[in-house]
């Protein structure tokens, strides 16, 4: 995390409300449900999207490349991720602006995504933690796992998760 985001998060009195986010359609709905719902909080919070690159698994490249992976192919990987993060939180500042609301940090991070938002929510003292659910049933969570249980049994603050609409 960038030490901007540290620092405003000491040095304003407001409260403070992170969305998190990922490319999913359930993660637009939650975000488009805080603007529309939460708007007199977020008004007087400081808003800050959140987003997770996952850590790259350069296993499968150089396996494909019988151990001889070129960093170039490496390089490009990564900055695919960088660039699908950097569009997703370009599309959130957009909805946020349709909304009338300028958005105090936006911040990418690279990990785990259930443990980077937890982290973050604890390192910046997050006042509420707002994301989506995929609505996953019991089998796919217990394979699969699920980001937002996760986040309500860990999270260091209030965690509003949104479904998607049926």
């Amino acid at each position: 995390m960038d030490n901007e985001a540290e620092r405003k998060s000491n040095s304003t009195g407001k409260k403070k409300v992170m969305v998190a986010i990922d490319e999913s359609e359930c993660s637009r709905c939650a975000l488009q449900w805080a603007l529309d719902n939460l708007r007199e909080t977020i008004a007087n919070s400081d808003l800050l999207i959140f987003t997770v690159q996952p850590i790259v698994d350069f296993g499968y490249a150089y396996a494909s490349t019988l151990g001889a992976a070129p960093p170039e192919l490496m390089r490009s990987i990564q900055e695919n991720h960088q660039k699908i993060a950097s569009a997703l939180l370009e599309k959130a500042k957009e909805m946020c602006a349709n909304h009338g609301i300028i958005p105090a940090e936006m911040v990418t991070e690279v990990g785990d995504p259930k443990e980077a938002i937890c982290a973050t929510v604890e390192k910046l003292n997050i006042q509420l933690l707002v994301l989506g659910s995929h609505s996953r049933g019991v089998i796919k969570r217990a394979f699969l796992g699920s980001v937002s249980n996760y986040c309500v049994h860990n999270a260091k603050c209030p965690v509003l998760v949104v479904k998607k609409p049926v």
